[in-house]
């Protein structure tokens, strides 16, 4: 059957079982949209801004495992989308992102609302495409695909001409993909596994170092038996949240910048580190020259390009974490003596004892951490918590029980402002049966807060908790703590009326300022069914401890800071 390139864009999609789409129109994709229009074939999000329609697609993805699907115009239409493919790379996320461009004859003339789209999606993409010909255009999509979910997953651009979308031509969607190119390795090297087995029963303090690629291989049964099954500790990063339970004994917690005492100074004295899915990021390493200096390193990755990237491994494996787990297990069960590590676990144990995660409570002010432990202790495992970015951000990290895989949705490689609110949309649509939490702060929520238009739309609750400082507050910590408390342009006292702002959008507020009016704020947030901010009040000063400083060694972790004006609360509110 021969049909436009338009839509072809929508079949490809009922063929890749999508089942939503968020996105924004605009002339160079018009075609496509009035193929929506007409097919009605899924549903589509109209975001009230680009930025927004990628989050929400990216929040579908994490929460979900699927791919998230976006749809923008040319032009400026994209550019806004940029740092929503951006964050989406850093992290990993599966993603096929579709624009509209100028028609070809006027590619590279200036043309109204034209950019090099291909050109600027390059470095924060898997892979992108610009579509010239209109009997490739099933081939790339179902391409696009295939790369965005295959190895170590990824967002993907496809770039469409609006001439090529209204060309007509057969309609052929193939079965399977075979790129010569690209062969992604999934099994592990059996001989490497072996070795890696060896020497975990050859160490004295092996530490499990979880990271994001445990979530996206959906390996966290197998990472769970793993570690209960040689009781090695085990420490996770920001993006691995939830593959261990909070309540796991045999979990330090995170590690890194704001990772726990004891998660960091186990991984400075363990002789072995057994990188799972992880990448040494800077905020887990600091100072490299310190980091795990006492340590061998195993590196299972699923990417060939992240090993000893950073730093030198001695053990590496590429292969997909659950492949390779499968196979490892086996040895595992008839090797591994879990008493011989008896004495580390007694070392990590002390370390957890000296300076276990804490918190001074006030009946002055409304504490963060409270207000995102008594959330814990409401809900548990019956919400996905997405953030933005902020102290916010690491007090969640901390404070929340996390119970499961795909619980924890937030952006950590790019740290992206405004992503909280629009991705926790997405994991409304994805998950519809589970609560949506965004914790964002005064500063964050405000990118994206004209998505409460759109989340009313579209009946998706999401419930935004908002710890309002008046600050943009991890900045004004570091401004504190290594800046002499210069606060270069960080007060936000000049804030709107946040219930009326959302009330006017359709939503519905509070204001909250006791630990009685937060509960009671809550509960009744649970029964809305509109889009939700608290607004909560807390302590202007507080800041997120644990801290390593910048460059330094994680042994060099701050666990107490004594702020003036917080004590003296000249600068509570």
């Amino acid at each position: 059957m021969k049909m436009t390139g338009a839509k072809i864009v929508i079949e490809s999609m009922i063929k890749e079982n999508v089942e939503v789409v968020f996105g924004y129109p605009g002339g160079a994709i018009m075609n496509v949209y009035d193929e929506i229009y007409k097919q009605n074939l899924f549903q589509h999000i109209l975001t009230r801004h680009e930025q927004a329609a990628v989050h929400a697609a990216d929040g579908y993805a994490r929460a979900t495992g699927k791919v998230g699907v976006a749809f923008l115009t040319s032009g400026p239409g994209f550019t806004n989308g940029v740092t929503g493919l951006a964050t989406a790379y850093t992290d990993s996320i599966p993603l096929v992102v579709i624009s509209g461009q100028v028609p070809t004859s006027l590619i590279g003339t200036d043309a109204f609302q034209e950019i090099d789209a291909v050109g600027i999606s390059r470095p924060c993409t898997k892979h992108n495409f610009l579509v010239k010909d209109v009997k490739d255009l099933a081939y790339i999509i179902k391409e696009a695909f295939y790369i965005a979910q295959s190895g170590r997953p990824g967002p993907v651009h496809i770039d469409i001409p609006k001439d090529v979308t209204a060309q007509m031509t057969e309609f052929v969607y193939p079965k399977e993909i075979d790129l010569k190119t690209y062969k992604p390795t999934t099994k592990g090297n059996k001989r490497q596994i072996k070795k890696v087995v060896e020497a975990i029963k050859e160490a004295k303090k092996p530490l499990v170092y979880i990271g994001g690629g445990a979530v996206l291989s959906n390996s966290a049964e197998l990472v769970r038996e793993f570690v209960n099954t040689t009781q090695i500790p085990a420490v996770e990063t920001l993006m691995a949240k939830g593959v261990l339970r909070y309540d796991n004994p045999l979990n330090l917690g995170m590690v890194g910048m704001h990772g726990t005492y004891a998660a960091n100074m186990a991984m400075s004295e363990a002789d072995l580190i057994i990188s799972l899915g992880a990448r040494f990021d800077d905020r887990v390493t600091g100072k490299l020259e310190e980091f795990a200096k006492n340590a061998k390193v195993v590196h299972i990755d699923i990417d060939p390009t992240s090993i000893s990237k950073i730093v030198q491994v001695d053990y590496p494996i590429v292969g997909d974490l659950k492949n390779v787990l499968e196979t490892m297990m086996s040895l595992v069960k008839s090797e591994i003596n879990p008493e011989d590590y008896e004495y580390f676990r007694s070392i990590v144990k002390r370390y957890n004892e000296l300076h276990p995660l804490s918190y001074h409570d006030s009946d002055k002010v409304l504490k963060p951490e409270w207000v995102i432990q008594k959330t814990g202790e409401i809900l548990g495992d019956k919400a996905i918590i997405s953030t933005d970015v902020g102290q916010h951000q690491m007090w969640t990290a901390q404070y929340y029980p996390f119970s499961f895989p795909r619980q924890f949705v937030t952006s950590g490689g790019l740290g992206t402002m405004g992503f909280g609110f629009p991705a926790a949309m997405g994991v409304k649509r994805g998950v519809p049966d589970k609560v949506s939490i965004n914790f964002s702060g005064d500063g964050s929520i405000l990118m994206n807060i004209q998505e409460f238009v759109t989340a009313y739309e579209y009946k998706l609750p999401v419930i935004n908790i908002v710890l309002n400082n008046n600050y943009l507050g991890m900045v004004r910590q570091w401004q504190t703590m290594f800046y002499d408390d210069r606060l270069a342009e960080t007060d936000l006292s000049v804030q709107p009326d946040f219930v009326k702002l959302v009330e006017a959008c359709g939503g519905k507020g509070y204001r909250v300022k006791t630990k009685t009016e937060f509960e009671e704020a809550l509960k009744d947030a649970i029964t809305q069914k509109v889009p939700v901010f608290i607004d909560v009040i807390i302590d202007r000063r507080e800041i997120v401890l644990p801290m390593v400083p910048a460059g330094e060694s994680l042994a060099n972790t701050i666990v107490e800071y004594k702020d003036p004006k917080q004590l003296e609360n000249k600068d509570e509110k």
